[in-house]
Parts: C-alpha cells; sequence; structure tokens
C-alpha cells in the first residue's frame, strides 16, 4: 500500500479565552482636531458620535502597544506565553513591507519559535484574524493562537484632510483563543468587494511618490490614507445586514439570543442603523467605544469589547456578534461567547 500523507485534528471547539487591550495615554478632543480641517466639536460629534479619540506618542508603537495589549490578554486567559504556539497580528499601519510585526512581538513576549505573521484586511482584520486562529485549532494546526488588532493611525493620516483627521486614531486589543468544553467562537461570514477598492485607500503608492521627489523634491506630498466617507456609508448601510444575519444563522441562533453587538467602530451613525435594522432587543448591549476611542480600524472591536465588558454592560460569557468591514472593501462576522478580560 502507497504510503499516505497523514492529517491532523484538533480541539473540537474554540473560545476566546482572555482579552487584553492598550489605549494611549494622550486623549485628544474635536476642538484639537478641529482647527487644521476647518471644522467644530458639533460637525464632528454630528457627523461620527466621536468625542474623544486617543492619539500615540512616538514611544507607542505598533510593537509596544501590541505587546502591552498581549501580556493583559495573556493574564486574563491564564495562558503562560510559551503555551501560545502562534500569533497572528492584524494591522494596516505596520510602516514595514517587511519583515512583518508578528515574530517581533512574538519574540518580545517569550514565544520563542511560535508562528508569526501579519494580515492586512483594513478594518475587518480582527474578525478575519479570530476565523484564522479558530479554524488552526480546530485543524490541529495550533493550540493556542494570540489574536491582534493594532494600529497607529496618526502615522498614516494627513492632519489637514477633512474625511480622515477627526475620524481615525490609535490603540491595540489582544485575545487569546484556545480549545473550550464548548463552542465559543461561531462559524464566519466573510467576503470582499473589490470594486469598492477605491472607498478607502493609500492616496499613492510609494513609486508614484519617489517619482514625484525627483520633479518636486520638498515639494513631494508624501502618501496618506484617504477616504470616500459617503460611498463608505453607503455600501455599508446596503451590504451589512445580511451579513449579520447569515453570521447569526449560521451559529444556529437568532437576534433574540444575543447579549451584545459589537461592530466595528467606524461610524456613531452606521453603528445606529445596524442596530436598527437588526431589531435587536431592548436589552442587548450595543457598544459605542467610537466616542472616547475614535476609528482605531483592526483594534476597534476588541477595545469595544474590553470597554463594553470594563462598565458592565456585558460580561464574560454573554452571545455577542462581531461585524467589521474595511479597506478592499473586506468584511467578516461571527457570534462569539464574551471572554474573561481582568
Amino acid at each position: 500500500m502507497a504510503a499516505r500523507i497523514a492529517q491532523t485534528t484538533g480541539a473540537e471547539h474554540t473560545a476566546i479565552l482572555g482579552l487584553g487591550v492598550y489605549r494611549p495615554a494622550r486623549v485628544v478632543t474635536n476642538d484639537e482636531v478641529a482647527g487644521p480641517i476647518g471644522s467644530s466639536d458639533e460637525w464632528i460629534r454630528t457627523r461620527s458620535g466621536i468625542k474623544t479619540r486617543r492619539f500615540a506618542d512616538e514611544s507607542e508603537t505598533i510593537q509596544s502597544m501590541s505587546v502591552a495589549a498581549a501580556r493583559d490578554a495573556l493574564a486574563a486567559a491564564g495562558i503562560e506565553a510559551d503555551q501560545v504556539d502562534c500569533v497572528i497580528v492584524a494591522t494596516s499601519t505596520h510602516l514595514l513591507l517587511t519583515p512583518a510585526a508578528a515574530p517581533r512581538i512574538a519574540t518580545e513576549l517569550g514565544m520563542n519559535g511560535a508562528a508569526a505573521f501579519d494580515i492586512s484586511a483594513g478594518c475587518a482584520g480582527f474578525c478575519h484574524s479570530l476565523a484564522l486562529a479558530s479554524d488552526l485549532i480546530r485543524a490541529g494546526t495550533a493550540g493556542r493562537v494570540l489574536v491582534i488588532g493594532v494600529e497607529k493611525l496618526t502615522n498614516t493620516v494627513n492632519p489637514a484632510d477633512r474625511s480622515t483627521a477627526f475620524l481615525f486614531a490609535d490603540g491595540a486589543g489582544a485575545v487569546i483563543v484556545g480549545p473550550s468544553d464548548e463552542q465559543g467562537i461561531g462559524p464566519t461570514v466573510w467576503g470582499s468587494d473589490g470594486t469598492q477598492h477605491h472607498a478607502i485607500r493609500q492616496d499613492k503608492d510609494w513609486m508614484e511618490y519617489f517619482a514625484e521627489l525627483e520633479e518636486k523634491g520638498l515639494d513631494a506630498v508624501r502618501p496618506y490614507l484617504t477616504m470616500e466617507g459617503t460611498a463608505v456609508f453607503r455600501w455599508a448601510a446596503h451590504s451589512l445586514e445580511k451579513v449579520c444575519r447569515d453570521a447569526i444563522d449560521r451559529a444556529g441562533l437568532s437576534t433574540d439570543d444575543l447579549n451584545a453587538m459589537i461592530p466595528h467602530q467606524a461610524n456613531g451613525r452606521i453603528i445606529e442603523i445596524m442596530a436598527r435594522v437588526l431589531k435587536l432587543p431592548k436589552d442587548c448591549a450595543l457598544a459605542n467605544d467610537i466616542e472616547e476611542t475614535g476609528n482605531t480600524s483592526a483594534a476597534s472591536i476588541p477595545l469595544a469589547m474590553e470597554a463594553l465588558l470594563r462598565k458592565g454592560e456585558s460580561k464574560p460569557g454573554d452571545r455577542a456578534l462581531l461585524i467589521a468591514f474595511g479597506a478592499g472593501l473586506s468584511y467578516a462576522a461571527q457570534v462569539v461567547s464574551l471572554p474573561n478580560w481582568q
């Protein structure tokens, strides 16, 4: 009989075992960001729901924020660093094309030899990474996985850009995913729509910038993150209800079974629309961390999850719908049981 390649199998069920976050120390008000864009506190609140956000300083880096959040997640899960054998970092603002941020983060945490890589799925990156982590464990490829969503968007945004300067901010959130007695991470509904690639993008590639440098010298303008807010709003309002309902259905639940909804903190108006069209039960908590944290892209869902738990609006074990969307356009959703966080 011909030899066959062996196949591994892993845990039947997975769950988020622990959560940790890092919020930069500096709190930035609407008045501070309004000046360069000719705006006001009232305009920003009405348009986005944001009251304050956090900006990282030079010492608060993608790596340092990730490590801080990860250490708290490990402690909350009761897991030692050497028990984690894979690290997935979701980010769009690690400014080196190579190497990825994840290997250095893993090494600083003491995870010698762990697999470690970054993924780029915009604001949907955390939910993509959660899906990958769960599937890796169920396939037997990994035992426990550290998932980090981290952004330093202030490095990529033009402070004079009226479409982005008031919206984006910095921070990190991390979770430990591992085997569980009961399923704590539901099936993921995900996808992309490349026809909307222009809606959130870097406004020029690096070769264009280098050519501009040769032509204009110091007058050349560096690449920045740009967004067509109306296009994103319309796409989200039109497309996300089905994604949410499919994720709830695939989890074998109904909206009445949800204790919380944690959408990507993109815009307060989008969050309100999503909650309204889904007709969530009155006692279902709705994450609205954007008021205090702004839009932190791949970090927003774990940060919003921590805020719900910290404020007592949700508790560990509650069933929560996660839904994220962003550059690509990419999207992903799943129902999870909320983890320990302290």
